[in-house]
């Protein structure tokens, strides 16, 4: 495992790129930016007692925090492989820095061979068009979970979906329509590439998946089944505000730091600090993390 500093250009938020090599994969973590989230999203179980040292500790303030964004980029073979597009100009403004980061390190989004969607939330498929409306990533082909496709494109979701999920929704079949003729649907239990794996992570969305990659002892690319990696992974049993169907996000997610501590699983979380590259271990009832 290497990392790799360099001096970014204006507007690249990362402080570097970090790269590891996984069996066959071949992997850079790059940076969308970050996002800031309010207390009652990040931690809304929390007490007023144990609130402030976890926001001191993600860098935030009394109100919120900023949470980082990290995309994996993933030579396999001849495959250039991203896992999500980031938010493009779609969620917040110090968010959407893909691009810039792909440029930086000389990469042609023309390049991108598959783009697969852990969940189709803005910030993590907002990036999949141009302003224009162009794809980004206009030789890929783009893969999502069935589940996911069929909650978020429902004709509908104004009728069944609470009215928070309106504009995801509208965002999703944005993003989903874009790239209609170039998708695959995938269930749990399918390979993608040769040792890439589907794993269902189903609570955050209802179609939420994570990608479990063989190699000597498999890593897994989390999304967001474990949404951060201080306040998910110290508080197991504290709910996410984002989460779509909270308890079966909590259980699967109780489920996968279980499983994580348990193999010594290697994990990628999206919104955990640069570059989300660890493990969980055990800590009395709950879990601490460590780089690695």
């Amino acid at each position: 495992m290497t990392s790799e500093k360099a001096t970014l250009p204006p507007g690249v938020l990362a402080g570097g790129f970090h790269k590891l090599k996984h069996g066959r994969f071949d992997i850079t973590v790059l940076s969308d930016g970050f996002i800031t989230l309010p207390l009652s999203i990040l931690m809304p179980d929390g007490s007023p007692d144990e609130t402030p040292s976890l926001l001191g500790r993600l860098g935030g303030d009394a109100d919120s925090a900023p949470l980082q964004t990290n995309i994996p980029l993933i030579r396999h073979g001849n495959d250039l492989i991203l896992i999500d597009t980031g938010a493009g100009a779609n969620f917040q403004p110090s968010d959407g820095r893909l691009a810039e980061n792909l440029a930086f390190i000389g990469v042609d989004p023309a390049s991108i061979t598959k783009v697969i969607f852990t969940h189709v939330h803005p910030d993590h498929s907002g990036g999949t068009t141009k302003a224009d409306g162009s794809l980004l990533f206009p030789n890929a082909h783009y893969y999502v979970n069935e589940a996911e496709w069929t909650f978020w494109t429902d004709p509908d979701y104004e009728a069944k979906m609470a009215e928070p999920l309106h504009v995801f929704a509208r965002g999703a079949q944005r993003d989903l329509f874009a790239v209609k003729d170039r998708l695959t649907m995938v269930k749990p239990g399918d390979e993608i590439v040769s040792g890439m794996n589907v794993v269902s992570t189903r609570g955050h969305t209802p179609g939420h998946i994570s990608l479990e990659l063989a190699g000597d002892g498999n890593l897994l690319i989390g999304g967001d089944v474990i949404p951060n990696n201080i306040v998910s992974v110290e508080n197991p049993k504290w709910h996410f505000g984002f989460d779509t169907e909270p308890e079966i996000a909590l259980a699967n997610r109780a489920a996968m730091l279980d499983k994580a501590a348990n193999e010594k699983l290697r994990m990628l979380g999206y919104h955990w600090t640069y570059p989300g590259v660890g493990y969980v271990e055990r800590n009395g009832t709950a879990y601490r993390f460590a780089r690695g």
